[in-house]
């Protein structure tokens, strides 16, 4: 018996239209109008729309973060609540030990807990001459992307241009896609060392150690070194205008440099982190929230593709005895925001029905170009006939207000608190099986699988 979904409209990234939709085993068998019903579980979807299942590649669980440690795959039912069906987490190098056998462990880490199936990122967070020999094994293993810090110098998540670059053309050797978080490592730390030596240790001067210049500088340095290194480059967490410029410009001249923006700099501003009583700590993440004018550069971004991808850089971390952990102290407040939860809600609330993307673009930052860069596609990320079972049915006529109240990401506040949420989930599939119905989990601990991704290459050449 398989599943029939009628009269729900279906969106992908480029067309939507009235079709109803079987499911047999955990893929989409066919498409189209008046499929009989035979014997199958029926779900009426009139009035709402069929969405892929949300691919969040910018997910930090379990994860070190200072003297800390962020929530577990154990809370990535806040992911499928919120529409996402499948994430790729970065995985840290602990000292001392190969990138691989880091993705070895902390696939165990997941395996038994998630939720949501789940690929992995290699992060080079521990500089040995080896590791620059390891990519086409993490090819062979899964895992075609890999990750580099031009920011936290003097932390081991720091990487020098030197690294970046030799990183940079192994991974064009190996058929790797390359990201880089993109600051100004030396200035940022400059700026914390005066900021620190004139008693200005509230959280606010998170923002004035990183301003927006430091962004800018490094982004179109890493597009360099990685034009250097004939390589793609991949840009996380893109937070100001200045800095989408040089990834705009080096698209137009038909280099493969792409890049990513999160919901919170999306809506949020920096003047949250002046907040009384130490509560800007709730915002503190890097790059920081930048101001109005961003948020509306990152949108027409977004729309026309100048920007590719929406990742909800989720870290899952409590305000009480963690994000404390910096009150006299900026420098030393955990850096990232809670945002799994929310990301399809911010996008479809926030865009859509304020007229700044349109449903096609939405599904596309949200699930269909990030299975493509991370080498999901056409398994993942969209609706089509042999593609895996991972999708939504969404309410649009669904009301409510983000409350940490009803929240799922195991947090203790909300970045969203009091924001207008318009439509939901209101059932998601998950390589076919019933995981969310009416707001309420109904999968089962665990069920989620790793996802081997394939290496790098056309899927998303063009475009």
């Amino acid at each position: 018996m398989g599943t029939l979904i009628k009269n729900g409209t279906i969106v992908t990234a480029t067309e939507h239209y009235q079709a109803d939709l079987l499911i047999e085993g955990e893929a989409i068998r066919s498409i189209g109008k008046g499929i009989a019903e035979g014997t199958h579980r029926i779900f009426d979807a009139g009035g709402k729309f069929i969405l892929p299942g949300g691919i969040d590649g910018h997910t930090h669980f379990n994860a070190p973060n200072g003297n800390t440690v962020t929530k577990g795959f154990d809370s990535t039912v806040a992911a499928l609540m919120g529409g996402t069906t499948s994430i790729v987490d970065f995985t840290h190098q602990p000292k001392g030990l190969s990138l691989l056998d880091s993705i070895i462990k902390h696939r165990e880490e997941a395996e038994g807990k998630s939720v949501v199936d789940f690929g992995l990122h290699a992060m080079v967070t521990d500089v040995q001459d080896s590791i620059f020999e390891e990519l086409p094994a993490l090819t062979k293993a899964g895992v075609p992307t890999i990750k580099a810090f031009m920011a936290y110098k003097g932390t081991p998540l720091y990487s020098d241009d030197a690294t970046i670059f030799r990183m940079l053309q192994k991974a064009r050797e190996a058929g790797m896609l390359m990201m880089v978080h993109a600051e100004n490592g030396d200035v940022i730390q400059v700026l914390q060392q005066q900021l620190i030596a004139q008693g200005k240790t509230a959280p606010e001067s998170h923002v004035l150690s990183r301003p927006s210049f430091v962004e800018a500088e490094a982004t179109p340095r890493a597009i360099q070194l990685a034009k250097g290194a004939d390589a793609p480059v991949f840009i996380v967490h893109v937070s100001c205008g200045e800095a989408l410029i040089a990834i705009r410009e080096a698209r137009a001249a038909a280099f493969p440099a792409f890049g990513e923006t999160c919901p919170h700099y999306l809506c949020l501003d920096a003047k949250n982190l002046w907040k009384p009583d130490f509560q800007g700590a709730k915002y503190v993440c890097s790059p920081p929230l930048r101001d109005a004018a961003d948020q509306e550069q990152l949108w027409k971004a977004l729309q026309n593709g100048w920007l590719q991808v929406v990742g909800s850089d989720h870290c899952g971390l409590d305000y009480s005895g963690q994000k404390e952990m910096g009150r006299h102290d900026f420098t030393k407040i955990p850096n990232g925001l809670p945002g799994i939860e929310d990301r399809l809600a911010i996008l479809y609330s926030e865009g859509v029905l304020k007229g700044r993307l349109s449903m096609e673009r939405m599904v596309d930052v949200f699930a269909t170009a990030p299975s493509k860069f991370y080498g999901m596609y056409p398994k993942k990320g969209t609706l089509l006939p042999g593609a895996e079972a991972d999708l939504v049915i969404f309410d649009p006529d669904y009301r409510a207000t983000i409350s940490v109240k009803t929240s799922h990401q195991d947090v203790d506040y909300n970045i969203y608190e009091g924001f207008e949420q318009r439509g939901r989930p209101d059932k998601v599939f998950l390589r076919g099986q019933l995981v969310v119905s009416g707001g309420s989990f109904t999968g089962s601990k665990g069920q989620g699988r790793y996802i081997p991704r394939e290496p790098y290459g056309s899927a998303y050449q063009g475009s």
